[in-house]
């Protein structure tokens, strides 16, 4: 029973991240493609703006994954990534050189320094979800088993291929509805409709995909195909879907709250769909989660951990997101720290 509740915790952890880091991805993927200096000047402003006061906070939810995964299921994570320690090594790497990229572009003073922080920041913002989407896929497969060696096979093949593409294009979707309401926020008439196509589009994307995903996964991962079209599985596959019609339908009116709502119901549905169809294996079909549990005392200690966590953490995350979309987190501008005369106590600055 405590095993159960802590995968239904683990799976609800990567369905967080998926959404709350996907949106940060996604602002990646449309810096990436928006244009060379000049075209992407307004698009890459927009995205530098409604990053900078919260992007770090959605790395709490994939420290909380591997937390969850080593502690409570260590057969899971050895398994894993024993397995499939070359697409994990690589989204690590594009994850740490996401964040300089993102930090250092800004800052550094000279133009040179800004393109190559920049372009850093971009690519990995695509790489990083592709091979995490990989390695997904690679155990939706059933490929990876307990004493499986590392192979390119385990994350290399149709299905893995199918999940990678899809993390791409999610995060792009919720990346470009975010920033459609960022746009709105920042009294930037011309991004709206901007991002209000692209996430449109990226939406069509993300739909075929899906419909070939259900192809492949017939074919190269069978048990999971048959647990994606019946009972919860199913279910979720319509509420996604549901979501995505509700999407669609936001954003052709004037941008709100309710279509982040919307979008982030549709890649949560989508993870939440992929963990019922698994279930009761965490690796199908050889590990579940009663035989990867860890011993019984201490997935109580990590119930109580996480209930815990709930408690402290949940708060204290949503609390920079409601300060950001009520305008508390504004950094200051050149201008405003010229006024302010660089630190407090100080007389007015020349000229003040």
């Amino acid at each position: 029973m405590t095993a159960d509740l802590i995968a239904v915790v683990l799976l609800l952890a990567v369905a967080a991240y998926a959404s709350a880091g996907g949106t940060d991805y996604g602002a990646g993927f449309w810096d990436l493609t928006a244009g060379g200096a000049e075209r992407g000047k307004r698009p890459r402003w927009l995205i530098d703006h409604a990053m900078a006061p919260v992007w770090e906070v959605n790395n709490v939810w994939l420290i909380f994954v591997l937390v969850i995964m080593w502690t409570g299921f260590p057969i899971l994570f050895q398994t894993v990534f024993s397995a499939m320690w070359l697409p994990l090594a690589l989204a690590a790497m594009g994850l740490v050189l996401r964040g300089a990229g993102f930090a250092f572009r800004k800052p550094s003073r000279r133009l040179v320094g800004r393109r190559l922080y920049g372009a850093v920041f971009a690519v990995a913002s695509v790489v990083t979800p592709f091979f995490l989407g990989a390695a997904v896929g690679g155990v939706a497969s059933g490929r990876v088993a307990p004493g499986t060696e590392a192979s390119v096979d385990a994350w290399a093949n149709p299905t893995s291929l199918m999940f990678g593409l899809i993390a791409i294009a999610a995060t792009a979707f919720v990346g470009a509805v975010f920033l459609t309401g960022d746009a709105r926020r920042f009294d930037a008439a011309d991004l709206i409709g901007y991002f209000r196509w692209r996430a449109l589009g990226s939406l069509a994307v993300l739909t075929l995909l899906a419909v070939i995903t259900g192809f492949v996964t017939h074919e190269d991962s069978p048990y999971v195909w048959h647990g994606l079209t019946h009972g919860l599985g199913l279910l979720f596959v319509v509420v996604a879907g549901v979501a995505a019609l509700a999407t669609a339908w936001l954003l052709r009116r004037t941008p709100g709250a309710w279509m982040r709502v919307t979008a982030v119901g549709v890649v949560g549905s989508a993870v939440l769909a992929w963990g019922m169809a698994q279930r009761p294996y965490l690796l199908p079909t050889s590990l579940t989660v009663a035989d990867a549990a860890g011993a019984p005392a201490t997935l109580t200690w990590l119930a109580i951990v996480t209930l815990v966590a709930f408690v402290l953490v949940v708060p204290a995350v949503v609390l920079p997101y409601w300060l950001d979309t009520h305008g508390e987190l504004e950094e200051l501008t050149d201008a405003e720290l010229r006024r302010g005369g660089g630190t407090a106590g100080d007389g007015p600055a020349p000229g003040g």
